[in-house]
């Protein structure tokens, strides 16, 4: 079921922390875990994996990675095979670049 909200709640440091999807960048991958990449560089890490995080996450967030989800409302820019947010450089996989292509299409002016 996808989130029909544009917050939702992770569990992390003992508390329950409120997120704006908005405000999320992106979520790289760490096993079990995932590192919650957020504005104002905070991070946080949360006990799920990225297959079951996808399936919740509203349409904007994309896989473009095998450990990344992104959040297309944050990309600066793409180019070759990075997107950049804020600083960071983020690698688009193969696998994943026809579906991102594709998706950014839709997006075009």
């Amino acid at each position: 079921m996808k989130n029909q909200h544009n917050f939702t709640f992770i569990k992390a440091d003992k508390k329950l922390i409120k997120l704006d999807f908005d405000d999320i960048l992106f979520i790289k991958g760490l096993g079990n875990y995932v590192e919650i990449f957020v504005k104002n560089d905070k991070k946080y890490i949360y006990y799920k994996t990225l297959k079951d995080l996808i399936d919740k996450l509203p349409d904007e967030f994309m896989r473009v990675h095998n450990s990344n989800i992104v959040n297309l409302k944050n990309v600066e820019h793409i180019q070759d095979n990075h997107l950049i947010i804020n600083e960071h450089k983020i690698t688009i996989a193969k696998s994943y670049k026809d579906c991102l292509l594709n998706c950014i299409d839709k997006l075009l002016l």
